[in-house]
């Protein structure tokens, strides 16, 4: 006896739960992750406002008499209260730090009060310096930190664990100065196979860049991967000790299958901590990297205009610097978000989990 299909419209209506309990899952799936990142972004604008209303601050503190100054001992009071009505340093701060704000998210810093330059022309000339050597300083950290770390790990308790653990105990006192001037001494000086200082831009040479940048970068960099070889060598030994790898282990998989097919992701996390804090550093670093390298970035140019009272540069530079800084962590920040178990299975299976 023959059985009736049933009509296609119970099928169609039978899918329909299937399919909305589906989009349910995937919803509530993405929103814990989506909520993480929301925050991160409000923390993200909340710090970028707190730092223009400082840096602002900073330069409303300053005793500059900028138009004094461009106008030289013989101008009149009149002359000085013109330049400064020009200048927009008549008007109260409130009003000034708006004008500035407002200027500054459509990409105009104001001038300089010397040479009459724009800032952020200033700033777009000597940044690729500066973003370059710290690409460089960060990939190598990376590379460098991440390999003694995993290496370590391995090792736990062997040779090249404790050579790792006594380098980055060494490197971690030194600060990057110190470390540019002995990378100068041995590879400037004694061997004479890289330059002491100077700069050629990426697009200009690329090897010569290289040659020019990496003593900079690896001064920047070593401090930075001693911190992610510590904490990548620690949080690598607690996760091994975890059941999911000590299980996979009496399962047959070797120890660097588990590690890099199982634990470096869970791992991560902490380390990627650390690479947002060196970020601040990194670029802290530079000021005194350029310096001694003799590179012409956004440190130098900050310097240079500090010590000649050109508050607009001044501003412009810091803001910039804290942009960079504060995209950068946003970044980390995001990253660590995703490679998170907590906020990708959500709070309520987390609980559920433990």
């Amino acid at each position: 006896m023959s059985v009736a299909a049933p009509p296609a419209s119970v099928v169609v209506a039978d899918r329909r739960p299937q399919q909305a309990g589906r989009s349910g899952r995937a919803l509530g799936r993405a929103l814990p992750w989506a909520r993480s990142v929301a925050g991160v972004v409000a923390v993200t604008v909340t710090v970028l406002f707190l730092a223009s209303v400082i840096t602002f601050a900073l330069g409303a503190m300053s005793d500059s008499n900028p138009a004094a100054a461009a106008l030289g001992e013989t101008a009149t009071q009149a002359d000085i209260d013109r330049l400064n009505h020009e200048f927009g340093l008549d008007r109260p701060l409130v009003a000034q730090y708006l004008s500035w704000v407002g200027d500054a998210l459509t990409g105009d810093l104001g001038r300089s009060w010397f040479t009459t330059i724009p800032v952020a022309d200033s700033i777009r000339a000597a940044l690729p310096v500066d973003l370059s050597i710290a690409a460089l300083a960060l990939v190598l950290a990376i590379v460098i930190g991440g390999g003694a770390g995993i290496g370590a790990a391995l090792s736990n308790g062997g040779v090249f664990d404790r050579a790792v653990t006594l380098v980055c105990s060494l490197l971690g006192t030194l600060p990057p100065f110190v470390i540019g001037m002995a990378l100068i001494v041995v590879f400037a000086v004694k061997l004479q196979l890289l330059p002491a200082g100077g700069y050629v831009p990426i697009q200009v040479d690329p090897v010569e860049w290289l040659r020019f940048a990496i003593l900079p970068g690896l001064a920047l960099s070593l401090d930075v991967a001693a911190s992610i070889a510590r904490q990548l060598r620690t949080s690598l030994i607690g996760e091994l000790r975890e059941n999911y790898a000590v299980g996979a282990e009496m399962r047959g998989y070797g120890r660097r299958r588990v590690l890099f097919g199982h634990v470096l992701r869970n791992a991560a996390g902490p380390t990627l901590a650390v690479i947002g804090l060196a970020i601040p550093l990194i670029i802290g670093g530079a000021v005194m990297t350029e310096k001694l390298f003799g590179l012409p970035g956004v440190a130098q140019l900050a310097l240079q205009s500090a010590e000649k009272g050109d508050v607009p540069v001044v501003l412009g530079t810091l803001l910039v610097t804290a942009v960079i800084v504060v995209a950068a962590s946003l970044v980390v920040n995001v990253l660590q978000t995703l490679l998170n178990p907590v906020a990708r299975r959500g709070p309520a299976r987390a609980g559920a989990g433990r």
